[in-house]
């Protein structure tokens, strides 16, 4: 190090705190590990992070906790961020089923995986106040063959405001470019990317959104009051199971006019998303395919390798705020549903999805 780095802002335990919320698969998890060793190793300073995460699979949300303080100063908690100079948001759509916003306060620096403006995030969000910087990171880490994490490890530096862009480079160098030494060149230019993208805009308190007190998540059912025998009185999809928040940016969309309705979507359905109707098919009384409930999906596209007249296809969720053949479960009868706030904020591999051959803005 060339020189020694100062913590501009602390808490009532000495501590600069980062917590990171996603999805599994996002790389939330590896990027706390690198900002923990960011901080140790480049920064001087002492740190520490861990993540909590449920199953280890794509889709469950995911937190990551990074704490870091001056190196003549221990780190003696381990417990949860609850109140974070530096938020984040990973996946957009978390917001409306998890309060991943919780903790929030004037000094926080929210840095959101996002293409809207500071201005719609914060009115969608319902954020008390803080500043918020808005990032594309899907796109930018399509663009750049990189990856998410990388783009948001950029956009976090730069949100920091105390960190030199060099030690984020040298820290990828010696980690993700020993692993993945072709990669490097990717790698390194989503972090410069996603520096240069991060800008900061200002919201200070104006009374219209309450502060959102950090809790831990608590399940409805526990050992104490689970039905006896374990058995699930909600089968399949139910009013209360929202899966749009897992899905990682693809989508089935359905082309009636190719349809058979042979029923081969709704029996390999895991969720039981398709809604199926009497009604009329080719001149017959037949149970018909009206459409299917996204609120329900979780964007496995079973039913897309099982269709065989590919009417269903597969797309890119970003690309289709409006579905058209979205039918809402017969079962939900509300008109509004809090997660419909935040709107799907959908991610992809960045490979180069725009090669593959497309049917009706699909990909078959």
């Amino acid at each position: 190090m060339d020189e020694k780095i100062n913590l501009p802002i602390v808490n009532e335990e000495g501590c600069f705190e980062i917590r990171l919320e996603s999805i599994g698969g996002l790389g939330a998890n590896l990027c706390g590990k690198l900002l923990g060793e960011l901080g140790a190793s480049y920064l001087g300073l002492n740190a520490s992070s861990f993540s909590s995460y449920g199953s280890e699979k794509r889709g469950s949300p995911v937190k990551a906790f990074i704490r870091w303080c001056e190196p003549d100063k221990e780190i003696r908690i381990s417990s949860p961020v609850e109140k974070p100079h530096i938020l984040g948001l990973f996946h957009e759509a978390l917001a409306g089923k998890l309060p991943v916003t919780a903790g929030v306060w004037e000094e926080t620096k929210i840095v959101i995986n996002s293409p809207d403006p500071p201005n719609d995030l914060r009115e969608r969000l319902e954020l008390y106040g803080g500043s918020i910087y808005a990032v594309d990171a899907l796109k930018i880490a399509m663009e750049s063959k990189s990856r998410v994490n990388m783009v948001m490890l950029g956009a976090v530096v730069k949100a920091a405001g105390f960190i030199p862009l060099e030690r984020a480079y040298d820290l990828v160098r010696d980690t993700i470019g020993k692993k993945y030494p072709a990669l490097l060149e990717r790698n390194l230019e989503g972090v410069k990317r996603g520096y240069e993208a991060a800008g900061e805009e200002y919201f200070a308190p104006d009374g219209r959104y309450e502060k959102v007190p950090y809790k831990e998540a608590e399940n409805q059912w526990g050992y104490k009051n689970a039905p006896y025998g374990g058995v699930n009185t909600r089968y399949g999809s139910t009013v209360s199971n929202d899966l749009s928040a897992s899905r990682e940016g693809y989508i089935p969309l359905f082309i009636q006019d190719r349809c058979i309705n042979c029923g081969l979507c709704d029996s390999t359905c895991p969720d039981m998303v398709f809604r199926f109707e009497k009604g009329e098919y080719r001149g017959k009384e037949a149970m018909v395919n009206k459409g299917l409930d996204y609120h329900h999906c979780k964007g496995c596209l079973r039913c897309v390798d099982v269709c065989p007249v590919n009417a269903l296809v597969q797309g890119i969720e970003r690309e289709h705020p409006d579905k058209k053949w979205f039918v809402r479960n017969k079962d939900l009868i509300v008109d509004h549903l809090e997660f419909e706030d935040a709107g799907a904020n959908s991610w992809v591999t960045s490979d180069s999805y725009l090669e593959e051959r497309r049917i009706d803005g699909g990909l078959v």
